[in-house]
């Protein structure tokens, strides 16, 4: 039997726990409670029930009751040490501090009583323990003007921990409703397993003999998330659960399905930056360069086409990020140039540079080779950051900017169900990131790009921004498809980029289309459009050739054509070589 139990996801959940320890014929614990945050919201919900009896109405009401909905629970199973069998000396224990409600469980049991302080802001109700030491950690809090886990620097947090741990065992749980803060006791008398769960999954359920846990029975949502216990639990499916033992003095900073930080005894650093620090990794400034492209398209046909048209997007862009040193298209038809091609070029809505290819003779094969050089000089992506920049979600534009970037603020035309789904998706990012714009957009990046698989193959040019969440697998036009849906859907203007991407032979980032690669920009305020790469979850910079932009695809693909003539079956073979130059 777990002493206590810890969930963190994105987004809302609505397990089902079925305390099988209540069944007749059992030993019933001493007491249970759950602790949860309706909505999302700052006000705890606490449901909790000492002696309970066999099958009781309480229990009933958490295994299927489906309002018991959140992205973060605390459910604790009392085993008596300290105090009589009361509501008040029953777990979860609640407190409000800083406009929300706090939530404490313990697992353990001190050796000795703390006294409490004269005059002190937070008095125990009961006689545990835990509740004294629930009322000392938020005396702390208070005494340093947090008012929120996210304020708190995480290293004296953490330290407090380790004195209070002289007094007794202290493995605990410690949230704001917004923020889960794990600690592992440090001479390991009562142990803390942690499990990142990563989606998919079909189903998803744990338990022992006295606990049984659905995260799926009312609907399954591809939503990460973070599973804190005092003792392991087994998947009811019978498949090993990675549980890790989190070594002991450790402390744990999780938030909507995502550890934030991890930091120990030693003097090594904590995973994220300590008292409420800006966290946006700082990507570091890259050397311009010049890179030479190389593009081949071939298609070749089962029967001659006799007459076809084609729009070639092929000329990379040039602005302050972007020199075009040379570019030049040659078209081959059966092999032979085409000398006196009938094309004209011109600059779309979108400001990218077209070329209308007209051929009026029979072929049965037709390649277009481009060969461009491009100095590109994004160097450095986040050198706006001093600037004094609008950056919170919501966004508000005027009217006028609105109405320019409409566009790129309509998200794709999916089932209004599966758009909500999303928007709940993307909204885990905001609340993550204390609505911050860039951190934001940075967590999702670099989201996508360490949760979803890359598999070629694995998806057709009809598959939908939902079910690339859904399954997590695609490739670099899914990803950056995704990415668009969300940033629209939070307000956020954002518009596909087709380009090439330099990857050299000891580039990090691996992950491209055979072809041309894909990924976006996003429209910010007071700075202009910048490009963020959810395949390899990074911020653009010089190894990124941009191409073509537009709303979807359609707007921004490198070849069309029409065959108003003849042809049969089409193959098609392409060949991208992008190769750093630099004198």
């Amino acid at each position: 039997m777990p002493k206590y139990l810890a969930m963190s996801f994105e987004g809302d959940l609505a397990p089902s726990f079925d305390l099988h320890c209540l069944r007749p014929g059992r030993r019933a614990p001493d007491g249970w409670g759950i602790g949860y945050y309706p909505g999302e919201g700052p006000s705890a919900a606490v449901l909790k029930e000492p002696a309970p009896p066999a099958g009781s109405m309480r229990s009933e009401m958490i295994r299927a009751w489906e309002h018991l909905e959140s992205s973060l629970f605390l459910l604790h199973i009392r085993v008596a040490t300290w105090g009589k069998v009361s509501d008040a000396n029953t777990q979860p224990f609640s407190r409000c501090w800083g406009a929300r409600d706090w939530l404490f469980a313990h697992a353990g049991s001190l050796t000795q009583r703390l006294v409490p302080r004269p005059g002190a802001r937070f008095e125990a109700v009961g006689s545990t323990d835990t509740e004294q030491l629930f009322c000392e950690l938020l005396e702390r809090i208070a005494e340093r003007g947090w008012r929120s886990l996210g304020d708190a620097n995480l290293r004296e947090l953490r330290s407090w921990y380790a004195a209070l741990n002289g007094l007794g065992s202290l493995t605990s749980c410690l949230t704001d409703g917004r923020d889960l803060v794990v600690y592992a006791d440090g001479g390991s008398e009562s142990d803390v397993y942690v499990w990142e769960v990563t989606p998919p999954y079909p189903s998803l359920a744990v338990g022992d003999e006295d606990l049984h846990v659905d995260l799926t029975r009312r609907g399954v949502q591809s939503r990460r998330g973070v599973i804190v216990t005092s003792d392991p639990l087994l998947s009811s499916d019978g498949q090993e659960v990675p549980w890790r033992r989190l070594a002991p003095g450790r402390l744990l900073v999780i938030r909507q399905g995502v550890i934030r930080a991890e930091i120990g005894p030693d003097a090594d650093a904590p995973t994220v930056h300590s008292g409420g620090a800006r966290r946006v990794p700082h990507p570091d400034v890259a050397p311009a360069r010049t890179l030479a492209v190389a593009h081949r398209t071939t298609y070749r046909y089962t029967r001659a086409v006799e007459r076809s048209t084609h729009h070639l997007r092929l000329a990379p862009a040039e602005d302050a990020l972007q020199r075009v040193l040379a570019h030049d298209v040659q078209i081959h038809v059966d092999g032979a140039p085409l000398v006196t091609p009938h094309r004209i070029s011109y600059e779309d809505v979108f400001a990218n540079r077209v070329d209308r290819l007209l051929i009026d003779r029979p072929y049965t094969e037709l390649t277009i080779e481009s060969a461009s050089t491009v100095r590109a000089l994004d160097t450095d992506p986040l050198s706006f950051r001093p600037l004094r920049v609008p950056s919170s979600i919501p966004l508000v534009w005027m009217p006028w900017q609105r109405q320019v970037l409409q566009p790129y603020l309509l998200p794709p035309e999916l089932p209004e169900s599966e758009l909500e789904e999303l928007l709940d998706y993307a909204m885990s990012f905001v609340r993550r990131n204390d609505s911050d714009l860039l951190e934001t957009l940075i967590d999702l990046n670099q989201t996508i790009a360490r949760d979803f698989a890359y598999r070629p193959g694995a998806t057709t040019m009809a598959t939908t921004a939902f079910e690339v969440y859904a399954r997590r697998v695609g490739v670099c036009q899914d990803f950056t498809n995704l990415f668009i849906c969300m940033a629209r859907l939070l307000g956020v203007p954002a518009r596909y980029v087709c380009g090439y991407l330099h990857t050299g032979t000891t580039y990090a980032n691996q992950r491209q289309a055979e072809a041309s690669h894909a990924w976006l920009q996003v429209y910010l305020p007071e700075v202009g459009w910048r490009g963020f790469d959810p395949t390899n979850g990074v911020l653009t910079q010089t190894d990124h050739v941009r191409v073509a932009v537009g709303r979807t695809y359609v707007d921004a693909t490198p070849t069309a054509g029409t065959i108003y003539v003849g042809g049969g079956g089409e193959s098609l073979d392409v060949a991208v070589t992008v190769t750093d130059i630099t004198a």
